[in-house]
């Protein structure tokens, strides 16, 4: 499942290997850059991956090493796709890529959904220290260091100029990412995130797990249905009341940005607006059968989690 991989190796790592003078040959487009404090670096392409190149470190990604190595990132890349990937990388280039660090790193999978992909988005509502950005066809968690991703994978090709594969042309295909920005070795609690480390099956393990718990803790926006056999007290048929007034308003996502512009217009103050917000969620989250789990969030749930389990 790990996709984007962006490495970085030093001289020393790679046993004192002359970056600038060996590997170009190795690569296609090559083109040196000479900067104004006199320093040469070279870049160059390793099929779909960038290399860059100085006197001191090579760089090598900003692009799919699943594609690289299977051809198309609709596949998943198993542990030892992992593993077989990095040696293809570090015989390609003559030098040993398990040893450099990794920098950037995206865990994806591409699930083919029996509905069009934006309903899905619809149902995905907060989680906790993120902020939610809603696009045409996608929908995106920004989190410090890491992002999670939602999007037609199909449109996303397509916008690209890149051919679907033949196996998912005119299907739904949604795709969930969890991007690694920066400081890997503190997110994921290892002394030093290098290639060798990717495949190691502790360590893939739990980055497959980390990446299903950060979608189990996004809050699911039901489909509001109001069972008044389930109703036995006021404070029930209160919650029913507001369950009922967010579905007419078009969804939690959609009431709780009604509130939030009430504050920019000054119509609330910020304990009001919190005061409500409060009640909103706890409304939509609430059981006891006043509302029903969507059968859109139950099959993406059974998707992310069977992704998890098997992958492994």
């Amino acid at each position: 499942m790990i996709d984007t991989v962006n490495f970085r190796l030093t001289t020393a790592e790679a046993g004192g290997v002359d970056f600038l003078g060996e590997i170009p040959r190795y690569l296609d487009s090559v083109a040196e850059h000479l900067h104004e404090d006199g320093q040469l670096t070279i870049t160059g392409r390793l099929g779909g991956l960038k290399v860059s190149l100085s006197r001191y470190q090579m760089k090598v990604g900003e692009g799919s090493l699943c594609k690289w190595y299977l051809g198309d990132n609709y596949q998943t890349m198993s542990r030892g796709d992992v593993a077989g990937a990095i040696e293809s990388l570090s015989d390609a280039l003559h030098v040993p890529m398990e040893k450099a660090d990794v920098c950037r790193m995206d865990i994806g999978q591409s699930f083919v959904m029996k509905c069009p992909t934006s309903a899905y988005l619809n149902h995905l509502g907060f989680l906790n220290y993120s902020t939610r950005l809603e696009q045409p066809n996608s929908l995106y968690y920004q989190q410090k260091d890491r992002q999670l991703c939602f999007y037609d994978k199909n449109k996303e090709q397509k916008s690209r100029h890149e051919a679907v594969p033949e196996l998912y042309e005119g299907k739904n295909v949604l795709r969930y990412e969890q991007r690694y920005t920066s400081r890997l070795s503190k997110r994921l609690n290892v002394p030093r995130m290098t290639g060798e480390l990717l495949p190691e099956p502790t360590f893939y393990r739990s980055l497959l797990e980390r990446w299903r718990g950060d979608y189990e803790r996004i809050q699911k926006i039901n489909d509001i249905t109001l069972n008044f056999r389930a109703m036995r007290t006021k404070r029930e048929l209160h919650k029913m009341g507001v369950l009922s007034l967010v579905e007419k308003q078009g969804g939690q996502v959609a009431m709780l940005e009604q509130i939030n512009e009430a504050v920019k217009r000054g119509d609330l103050t910020r304990k009001q607006a919190y005061d409500l917000r409060q009640e909103v969620n706890a409304a939509c989250m609430m059981g006891a059968g006043l509302t029903e789990q969507s059968g859109l969030i139950a099959e993406l749930n059974e998707k992310v989690a069977t992704a998890a389990r098997f992958n492994c």
